[in-house]
């Protein structure tokens, strides 16, 4: 090789900018601040979109849960229902004031409820409720009376105080808003 003559130069693993663009990255880059704006936005209206759709905080305004569910606890909403079973604790509009409130499931649609001083019978068996004060609510009776189809009946778990399908009826399934995530016993 004449001292004229230079070797040719080897590149150092680096490409022209043209040549590193993928195909679907043809369009200039975002701004920095349209990509901060972004990284923003994103997370906020997926927040916005789980609150509306999946999960909503609520806070608990009666002692009619109670000592399950304590008054001014935050419980939260699973929204989509689903198959709602004996045993979960949901949320719906209130037949009597329209507010939501939250109880326990007791029985479904075809079954039978009755309250035989203070225990809670479903299709004649005994349901254990270890969650319940029986001697805050001794020599209490109600029914037997048959749940609808499409229905639910709900029983708060401090029944000496709860305003509940033994005054309001059965709970349709459509005013059902959803089960609340901790409630299942």
């Amino acid at each position: 090789m004449t001292t004229t003559e230079q070797a040719p130069q080897k590149p150092h693993g680096r490409r022209r900018l043209a040549d590193r663009r993928r195909p679907w990255s043809s369009a200039l880059p975002l701004p920095k601040r349209t990509r901060l704006v972004a990284a923003a936005l994103i997370p906020a209206l997926a927040l916005l979109a789980s609150r509306a759709w999946l999960v909503e905080p609520l806070t608990v305004s009666s002692d009619s849960m109670e000592p399950t569910i304590a008054t001014g606890a935050v419980v939260l909403l699973y929204k989509p229902a689903g198959s709602i079973r004996n045993g979960d604790v949901v949320a719906f509009t209130s037949p009597v004031d329209g507010h939501t409130v939250i109880k326990r499931v007791v029985a479904g649609e075809g079954q039978s409820v009755a309250i035989r001083d203070a225990e809670l019978y479903v299709d004649d068996v005994a349901v254990p409720e270890p969650f319940i004060d029986h001697s805050r609510i001794d020599a209490t009776y109600f029914g037997p009376v048959q749940v609808p189809a499409g229905s639910v009946f709900v029983l708060g778990d401090n029944r000496a105080v709860s305003i509940d399908s033994r005054d309001f009826g059965p709970v349709p399934l459509a005013a059902v808003q959803g089960t609340l995530l901790a409630g299942r016993k």
